[in-house]
């Protein structure tokens, strides 16, 4: 499992709250200072926090509870589906249907309502117009997007973790009400009393809420024994020249440079010259 770091939460910009104007006074114990208007998050604590959530989440999973990820708000919903996912646990990323746990008995029929229209086999297709087959499949790809995370949810989830207390208010009431442990990540915008195990983090940024999804899945994923990748963003490296995967080249082996000649001693360069120019006799000798 990966460690967070200050470092980490400082670069992913989790300590960025909203503007003074917008804040709850019961968020105060997490707030370090305001900055240009903006309340500045205290990043020990939202990482002590997120000791406290990992360890009370791993003890939910090692004993054999499940975890409902919601997150319908923009930012969140592909970090959150990607998550669970990964996990291997049930996730909310659409409109938030009311008595999702409440009224679960409901949700259960129209889940197999669903379950029905995917069988192409099924009874329900036969003796059909093109109309009536035609409705039929846009109330399939209806509760597909609606129930696509929850489709195998045979029981209430034993823990649900939130992004943003302010927009999945439905969620967690029913939550509560049902005495279901909440887990979520709190912005200073939002009462975190309401909420049993808050993470005081900016909930708006994607970079923050990639970051504490990821940890929060690798939380579960080695409490379910399995191996946790590392999952922390690195900084892009260069890329790296194509190497091309043909057939190798063999290099032809270096032909030997030739030896330089040894240089001629002065005599021999002497009897060289003498041999090259012919001897003239003098003048006076040849008259004589």
């Amino acid at each position: 499992m990966n460690q967070i770091t200050i470092e980490d939460l400082l670069k992913a910009g989790v300590h960025f709250g909203h503007p003074t104007s917008r804040w709850n006074p019961n968020y105060r114990p997490f707030i370090a200072m305001k900055k240009n208007g903006i309340h500045i998050i205290d990043l020990e604590k939202t990482q002590r926090q997120m000791e406290v959530v990992g360890n009370e989440l791993g003890r939910i999973v090692r004993n054999g509870g499940n975890v409902l990820f919601v997150g319908t708000k923009k930012q969140a919903k592909d970090i959150i589906q990607k998550g669970a996912d990964r996990c291997g646990m049930y996730y909310v990323v659409e409109r938030w249907l009311g008595g999702t746990l409440t009224n679960f008995i409901t949700i259960k029929k129209s889940i197999k309502r669903l379950l029905m229209l995917e069988k192409e086999s099924s009874e329900i297709y036969q003796s059909l117009t093109k109309k009536e087959l035609s409705l039929l499949e846009r109330e399939r790809i209806r509760l597909a997007d609606l129930h696509r995370g929850i489709k195998d949810m045979k029981h209430l989830p034993e823990a649900v973790f939130f992004v943003d207390a302010i927009h999945e208010k439905t969620a967690i009431r029913e939550a509560q009400r049902l005495g279901i442990p909440l887990f979520g990540i709190v912005d200073s915008n939002s009462d975190p009393t309401e909420i049993e195990f808050p993470i005081p983090a900016n909930d708006d940024s994607l970079r923050s809420i990639q970051l504490i999804v990821n940890y929060i899945v690798d939380v579960i994923i080695t409490a379910r024994g399995g191996v946790v990748e590392d999952t922390l963003e690195e900084e892009p490296k260069p890329a790296e020249p194509a190497v091309e995967t043909a057939a190798p080249v063999v290099e032809e082996p270096a032909k030997p440079e030739p030896k330089p000649e040894p240089e001629p001693e002065p005599e021999a360069i002497k009897e060289e010259t003498d041999k090259a120019e012919p001897a003239v006799e003098p003048k006076e000798q040849k008259d004589a």
